[in-house]
């Protein structure tokens, strides 16, 4: 099992470079970013699939949710529950 440090204060994320985060919603374990060209980056605890990668794997680094790159669909708004993570495209 993968250990994910949990932030109680908040912390410096980097994103690549040439990214601007638009909106971030946080769940209870898990957090999400939109980016300005409409890509969703998730982290944390993915239990419950909740990151979007396909699998339940948990990740402390930000990832793109390739699922929605690859369907060509652009993210205009994110929000994170308790275990659930919504997204308006």
């Amino acid at each position: 099992a993968a250990f994910i440090s949990i932030q109680a204060f908040p912390a410096l994320l980097d994103l690549p470079q040439e990214l601007e985060a638009s909106a971030v919603s946080c769940g209870s374990r898990h957090t999400a970013v939109v980016t300005r060209g409409g890509e969703l980056y998730t982290w944390g605890w993915g239990k419950y699939g909740q990151l979007g990668h396909g699998n339940n794997s948990s990740s402390d680094q930000a990832r793109r949710v390739e699922h929605l790159v690859a369907r060509g669909l652009r993210v205009e708004e994110v929000v994170c529950g308790p275990w659930t993570t919504y997204v308006r495209v």
